[in-house]
């Protein structure tokens, strides 16, 4: 007889409550609809604060606290203070993704010891400065290697990765144009 009072754990994810995750938004699927909000504050000079207060899954609010820091190197006439947010960008991404990798292997049964992502990418600060109209401000594409060790074999690890392109918010977010809504009100 299965116990179900020992949730499965995998890599440190509950298995048992990604089932019943799974279970429910298949019941109804309202419960997978999940919206986040964030709000960021000028700190002075290059500097910005951004709050985290929740966010709302299945119509129900979750509350929250969480501060992001974000900063210009020096040279780019910041602090120096805190991750700038090309930075930031590239580590949400990062960090996107390592859920997809450590859920991908966990519900396969693959034990890590180790996943690393480094990513990079070169932008012309002419775009930005608007010294060129032919110079993009932001990326023309963004460079990534994961490096992943555990007991899969390497077909299971294939598969873990094609899935997580195929499946990760920010791979997709950041692969294709997302359609921004601005408003701007002066106070």
């Amino acid at each position: 007889m299965l116990d179900t009072t020992t949730p499965q754990i995998v890599n440190d994810l509950n298995l048992t409550a990604l089932g019943e995750v799974v279970e429910a938004i298949e019941k109804d699927p309202s419960e997978a609809l999940v919206t986040f909000n964030v709000t960021s504050r000028w700190a002075g000079q290059t500097r910005s604060e951004t709050t985290v207060d929740g966010y709302t899954i299945g119509g129900r609010h979750v509350p929250r606290k969480h501060v992001i820091h974000a900063d210009e190197p020096l040279e780019l006439l910041g602090s120096d203070g805190a991750p700038n947010p090309q930075e930031l960008l590239m580590a949400a991404f990062n960090a996107c993704i390592m859920v997809g990798y450590v859920a991908g292997a966990s519900v396969k049964g693959v034990r890590l010891e180790s996943v690393e992502i480094e990513t990079r990418g070169t932008l012309d600060l002419r775009g930005f400065l608007g010294l060129s109209d032919q110079v993009p401000p932001g990326y023309e594409q963004l460079d990534y290697r994961v490096r992943i060790k555990g007991d899969g074999s390497p077909e299971d690890m294939e598969a873990i990765h094609q899935t997580v392109m195929k499946t990760s918010p920010n791979y997709f977010n950041i692969g294709r144009p997302i359609r921004l809504n601005g408003e701007l009100t002066l106070t």
